[in-house]
């Protein structure tokens, strides 16, 4: 048994209950959660931007300590710290022998059916069965996963922190590094300064850029924006974006823009505010069925570019803990994203605050 958050229908609180969890089966892997981050696409699913198979165990972002392995499993050991992987590859299918394991296409079917690799789910509550967020479902005590799904971490930094790796930092850090490769010198723009636009400025300050535009309608998460690396800071809510932008950078604008949001008049706004030979970055998640039209011919004449970034292109066996080497040696902020820790009672409190932009990140803990 495990106390679980637990969503029954869109636009309805989570039910925090007791709920039953199976052992781990062969290849499988019980996590002991230490912390989970409340990230928005957790917070779109309640509220139906994203759709997921209901009832839900929800939470993707999170960290804990191994309590049991199934029958075969060889990439961790009872006691390990870990952080959870919410997109599992298969590890042998045509996007992860080429090491883009975030495109598995397993890991995209967990995604949407809530069950693992088996078809079935190890969680249920008065004999309903419950399903697998993303695979993951931090927010239980106890969770199961397929053992692609945890990667080991060193002993040496606090497991609540470790946390915000699983999602948030990979996810604006690798766009950044990995999928953007911004250069050095360059003039980067982020719009929305929450979990995961705050990484992208960090990364942009990880990657040399020379000057870091946050975007934001809250003078608040703007003041995080600068501890995290913002040169300059505009309010969109009270400022025209392309325009301050082009004034910013003597009229040629921003070399890269990213939406960490997922709205399409920002990806509009964006497009706008590149230079000739820019370059869009699509991070933030939108409505599932949003479209984003623009005239072509401009765009070609141009030669901006457009591209996208799930979890920051990233390989999680590599990436994971060469992010928490970074932070141990002092070049990126973990510590300073944490605004809040809620219990899991509290959790429907802990959605409010990020949906009202009260935090740059905060965490749910178990211990």
């Amino acid at each position: 048994m495990a106390r679980a958050a637990i969503l029954y229908q869109v636009n309805q609180p989570l039910e925090v209950a007791e709920v039953d969890v199976q052992r781990p089966k062969a290849g499988e892997v019980m996590v002991r959660v230490a912390s989970a981050g409340v990230c928005h696409s957790d917070l779109h699913v309640m509220k139906g931007d994203l759709p997921s198979s209901l009832p839900v165990v929800i939470g993707h972002e999170g960290s804990g300590f191994v309590e049991e392995v199934g029958e075969g499993v060889t990439r961790v050991s009872k006691g390990d710290p870990v952080i959870l992987v919410w997109r599992a590859p298969c590890g042998h299918c045509f996007y992860c022998l080429r090491k883009k394991p975030i495109l598995c296409d397993a890991g995209t079917r967990i995604r949407f059916t809530g069950r693992l690799f088996d078809d079935t789910s190890r969680f249920s509550r008065g004999g309903q069965e419950l399903r697998h967020f993303a695979g993951v479902s931090s927010f239980s005590e106890l969770t199961v996963v397929p053992q692609q799904s945890v990667v080991k971490i060193r002993r040496d930094v606090g497991i609540e922190k470790a946390a915000l790796v699983g999602c948030a930092v990979m996810t604006g850090v690798g766009a950044v590094i990995n999928s953007a490769r911004v250069e050095p010198g360059s003039t980067v723009l982020v719009f929305g300064a929450g979990g995961v636009g705050l990484n992208v400025v960090q990364g942009a300050a990880l990657a040399g850029a020379e000057r870091i535009i946050a975007v934001d309608l809250l003078d608040n998460k703007l003041a995080f924006a600068r501890q995290f690396g913002a040169t300059d800071t505009i309010n969109g809510g009270r400022e025209n974006v392309v325009e301050a932008v082009r004034e910013l950078t003597d009229g040629i604008g921003a070399d890269y823009a990213f939406d960490a949001i997922g709205n399409i008049k920002i990806l509009e706004q964006g497009l706008e505010a590149v230079r000739k030979a820019g370059t869009l970055v699509c991070v933030g998640m939108p409505h599932y069925q949003a479209q984003l039209a623009f005239t072509v011919f401009p765009f070609v004449l141009a030669e901006k570019r457009i591209i996208s970034s799930i979890y920051g292109s990233c390989d999680p066996w590599v990436d994971f803990p060469k992010l928490l080497n970074l932070y141990v040696a002092g070049k990126i902020k973990l510590d300073e994203l944490i605004s809040r820790e809620y219990r899991i009672e509290q959790v429907n409190e802990a959605f409010r605050a990020l949906e009202a932009g009260e935090v740059a990140r905060s965490i749910v803990r178990f211990d």
